[in-house]
């Protein structure tokens, strides 16, 4: 009895085993958030599902299907960096981006949400249609490939400038990462949940299959009312003041309540 009681020991972690399981269950969580909804993560869960072919042929006794995954997982370490190279590159560059990291960024981001708050107000003004997706913990990467690439730091003057009507990039949404703008005309995914109000464009509704897919705040100005909402999570704000658009962006107060829910009606 007392055998088998050590034997159980390991059933009991102490505060260093608590330590280490936390630490591996956030760099776990951190490299999801990186990969999700790209290429690596098709590959993942096709090795997942390898994986459990194996399993399975180990307890079937399955030699022939045993051998051959055996010598591929021989070689898949190296064949992983090969194929992971662009998403292991992208990894090592988000670590300096986590949240901890990004306090010592406060006076440049400061500086970003500034000039995305005038960009704003001066295309509101205007009444420019105007698409502003502004990176948070999810990567872009995948969204940034379907336009083109700009990498400018982020001012009131060229946010104006690639919205100007008629110009090459209007049409297409501005993605921001950190203090660059990095693609302007990019092309966004349109929701797929029902949307309760019709007249709303096709901007508020990318900006709906954005925030729906990635934790991006989503900017729209709309051209025809004048009016700036927000695509958070999923849900849509309308009618946002400067001051407003401060708190989202710069995640000072949790959510108004009811504020990104139902979008309301009105002109889009």
């Amino acid at each position: 009895m007392t055998r088998i009681w050590e034997q159980l020991q390991f059933l009991r972690p102490g505060w260093a085993d608590v330590l280490e399981i936390a630490i591996v269950a956030f760099l776990l969580y951190r490299l999801l958030l990186i990969i999700q909804r790209t290429r690596a993560m098709q590959i993942l869960l096709g090795v997942l599902l390898l994986g459990f072919v194996y399993l399975i042929s180990r307890l079937l006794d399955l030699v022939l299907i045993r051998y051959i995954l055996e010598n591929l997982f021989q070689y898949g370490a190296i064949a992983a960096l090969v194929v992971f190279q662009p998403e292991l590159r992208a990894a090592l560059a988000r670590l300096g981006q986590s949240r901890m990291i990004r306090i010592f960024r406060d006076l440049e981001g400061s500086k970003v949400t500034d000039e995305i708050i005038e960009a704003a107000e001066r295309l509101s003004r205007a009444r420019i249609g105007a698409i502003i997706a502004v990176e948070r913990d999810v990567g872009l990467d995948e969204y940034a490939e379907t336009g083109s690439p700009v990498h400018a730091r982020v001012s009131a003057e060229m946010l104006m400038t690639i919205f100007t009507p008629y110009s090459p990039l209007h049409d297409g949404a501005v993605l921001i990462c950190g203090d660059e703008i990095r693609t302007a005309g990019a092309i966004l995914p349109l929701t797929q949940s029902s949307v309760p109000d019709r007249s709303l464009g096709t901007r508020h509704r990318a900006a709906l299959g954005l925030s729906e897919e990635t934790d991006a705040v989503v900017i729209v100005v709309s051209e025809e009312t004048a009016r700036v909402s927000v695509a958070v999570g999923g849900r849509l704000e309308r009618g946002v003041t400067p001051e407003r658009l401060r708190e989202i962006l710069t995640g000072t107060l949790p959510e108004r309540e009811g504020a990104l829910a139902a979008v309301p009606s009105g002109g889009s």
